[in-house]
């Protein structure tokens, strides 16, 4: 059939089974905009109070439902607000599909009113872009960006349309989607050579990242547990992977980990790590880190073998894929003196925690977990209480836990939050925030009113930049530098002002009144929680330190 190019864009995103988008209109997109309305029962268009926001909820959205998120923004100043999203979505590994309007064909170069040259900055944080020059080849250029945003390590990818581009004709037909193949470059001796080394090993420890989730590995890594006799640690990104109720379950690990689960790496003589980075932040002292393990990496992006930690084996592949071919290689192990020594780790990290008689964020986290259940969408914005998520939510299922790993994206949790609640059916989704935090993208409260959002928001209100603050306690002889905001914000009268519930608590008594209306109200709940200021994410290890520096008090 013939179809101008904004048919042959949306043709295609229903064809690849795109059934929601987020976007912002604007003068280089309203072509796109007027194919969205003729095709509202198809797909579900949800506008932001900003591009940024709709590149988050489109990131949070793939990480829920597994399938690459799409977001849509105008030229110029609408493109470039979404670089954070798309940056954060590529340290992450979301696919999300960013489709952006440009000038047209003619005018590209010649400084026109919006125009930006989108493909030139989004380079270095896309897995491709693409600026479609001839309408001939949209169709084919959307279907391929959908395959690479989804296959291998996932990531996004930004397609740039010109607005004559998107008015020309063409001849068009849909094709049924590429079926996604599990990569798999590991060899039958490889195999062979890990389980041996696995089978000498006294002390193994499994380190599971956020590739575990993506491949939707839990159920391998919770069998090789069982199989090895091993603890199971967590990136942060690696959380939800495996039930918190797991017996090997330890938590996360590095900086602000868990102290069972950091401790028990350390004196590791074996990790097998599954789908992660060993970014700085989880490894520490890198020689420190390796001091008495071999290190397995299991990946399926090549270039993360040897690049921050040197593996004794890489196996290169789906994790799911290269789990279920090793487990059929290894015997039935028992570690009963390391495990032992695990139990002994895990009564020190409570005896280790303490707290005063204010609301300790444990508290607050506790508490909310009393309301939820296994299947509840958590998002968490950037800080100490994203530290303190990691550390104390018990995640039950994969793709519940929806936070910024990689770029650290403060304002990341609100448009998280709203992309979430969308890909679980507008079913209660809870954000934990901070002041600071919320402070960035707050403005996204009249996203989430607007549509009648059932989201509980909590605010972890300490008046300062928290983890800031922290560093600056620890490390810079407590000189308190721009940590300290004393903003005037009334979060309650403000959440009135969007359209929403707001509460005040300054304990538990008060958070759980505030909670029991929260989870009865159909649409947004702000609860500012009052915290100290000198509540410190602890355990903690120092930039560039190791076990031996951990702070716990």
């Amino acid at each position: 059939m013939k179809a101008t190019g904004t048919k042959v864009i949306i043709e295609t995103l229903i064809e690849q089974g795109c059934d929601t988008v987020f976007g912002y209109p604007g003068g280089a997109v309203l072509n796109i905009y007027d194919e969205l309305y003729r095709n509202s029962d198809k797909i579900h268009h949800v506008i932001s109070a900003h591009e940024q926001g709709a590149a988050h909820a489109a990131d949070a959205y793939a990480r829920v439902t597994g399938k690459a998120g799409v977001v849509i923004a105008t030229s110029g100043p609408g493109a470039t607000n979404l670089v954070t999203g798309i940056a954060n979505a590529y340290l992450d590994s979301s696919p999300i599909v960013a489709i952006t309007g440009n000038v047209a064909l003619p005018l590209l170069g010649k400084d026109s009113f919006q125009e930006v040259d989108i493909t030139g900055i989004t380079m270095p944080i896309t897995k491709h872009n693409y600026i479609v020059k001839d309408v001939n080849e949209l169709a084919d250029v959307i279907r391929e960006a959908f395959k690479i945003a989804q296959s291998g390590r996932p990531g996004p990818v930004l397609i740039d349309v010109p607005k004559d581009v998107q008015t020309a004709v063409c001849d068009f037909e849909n094709k049924k989607p590429e079926k996604m193949e599990r990569i798999c470059s590991v060899t039958e001796k490889q195999l062979e050579q890990v389980a041996k080394l696995i089978s000498e090993s006294e002390r193994p420890y499994i380190y599971c990242g956020g590739g575990v989730v993506i491949s939707q590995a839990g159920e391998e890594i919770e069998k090789l547990a069982a199989k090895i006799d091993s603890p199971i640690g967590f990136s942060m990104m690696g959380l939800s992977a495996v039930s918190a109720d797991n017996p090997y379950w330890l938590g996360m690990t590095g900086m602000h980990g868990r102290y069972a689960s950091t401790k028990a790496n350390s004196e590791a003589d074996l990790i097998i790590a599954a789908g992660v980075r060993f970014s700085d932040r989880a490894t520490g002292n890198k020689s420190r880190y390796t001091q008495y393990a071999k290190v397995v990496h299991i990946d399926i992006d090549p270039a993360e073998i040897d690049k921050n930690i040197s593996a004794y084996f890489g196996l290169i592949g789906d994790v799911k894929t290269v789990l279920t071919k090793l487990l059929a290689k290894l015997e039935k192990k028992t570690h009963t003196q390391w495990m032992d020594k695990i139990q002994q780790m895990r009564i020190q990290e409570g005896i280790q925690f303490v707290k005063d008689g204010v609301m300790h964020p444990k508290d607050i986290i506790e508490k909310v977990m009393e309301y939820t259940d296994e299947n509840t969408i958590v998002a968490t914005d950037v800080g100490q209480h994203q530290m303190w998520v990691a550390q104390y939510y018990r995640f039950k299922k994969p793709r519940t836990y929806l936070t910024s790993g990689g770029l650290g994206t403060m304002g990341f949790g609100m448009g998280a939050a709203i992309g979430g609640c969308f890909a679980s059916g507008c079913k209660k989704t809870v954000l934990f925030t901070g002041d600071g935090s919320f402070g960035m993208n707050l403005n996204e409260m009249a996203t989430a009113v607007s549509n009648n959002l059932p989201l509980v928001i909590l605010i972890f209100n300490n008046g300062v930049l928290g983890m800031v603050r922290q560093w600056q306690n620890t490390f810079y002889d407590q000189r308190y530098s721009q940590t300290t905001l004393n903003r005037k914000t009334d979060f309650v009268k403000l959440a009135e002002a969007f359209g929403a519930t707001g509460f005040r608590v300054m304990d538990i008594k008060m958070l759980k009144e505030a909670l029991d209306t929260a989870f009865k109200t159909q649409g947004p709940v702000v609860i500012d929680c009052s915290i100290s200021q000198d509540e410190k994410v602890l355990p903690m290890i120092p930039p560039g330190g190791s076990i031996d520096n951990i702070i716990t008090r």
